[in-house]
């Protein structure tokens, strides 16, 4: 097993650990079971590894979306420490931008717009298509109303880790 799969199990694990009697599942408590898992389990080196670069994945992405531009900042967009997310893992100080940087953002930035759109709709069609399935089978769960109306039929080597 690779050490990302075992990080995703581990995580799955601790989520099944967590989960309440109506099937919710609390964020703090499952990072808290995770966390708790990490640190209690002799994990090999490369699982340990693994987690460190995902920690690390956090940490800068956190870091750079901390820093983006918004709109909704008292300050205004502009902050000479901010970044310009150019794409392909590059990025470049607000503070020293060129006209150039500042055009890739804008593009790259309503490609992502029109991405998040269209993942959008799929959702709300999806739900409006279930919620109409509810009001005639309002006994069932989402699970049965999938299986029951939609024909879902789970595959053994799926996986809803995989994209």
């Amino acid at each position: 097993m690779t050490a990302e799969l075992r990080l995703w199990e581990i995580v799955t694990e601790a989520a099944h650990a967590v989960t309440d009697e109506s099937g919710r599942i609390h964020k703090g408590a499952l990072e808290g079971e995770v966390r708790q898992r990490l640190a209690a389990t002799d994990l090999e080196a490369h699982v340990q590894a693994a987690a460190l670069d995902k920690l690390v994945h956090g940490l800068v992405r956190g870091w750079g979306e901390r820093r983006s531009p918004n709109p909704r900042r008292k300050s205004g967009m502009f902050h000479p420490e901010g970044v310009l997310k150019l794409g392909s893992g590059v990025w470049v100080w607000m503070d020293l931008a060129t006209p150039t940087d500042l055009l890739e953002w804008g593009r790259l930035s309503t490609r992502n717009l029109a991405r998040v759109a269209r993942a959008e709709a799929d959702r709300q069609d999806y739900v409006a298509e279930r919620l109409d399935a509810f009001r005639q089978h309002g006994d069932l769960l989402l699970g049965q109303l999938e299986r029951i109306v939609f024909g879902y039929v789970h595959e053994p080597d799926s996986s809803p880790d995989a994209d």
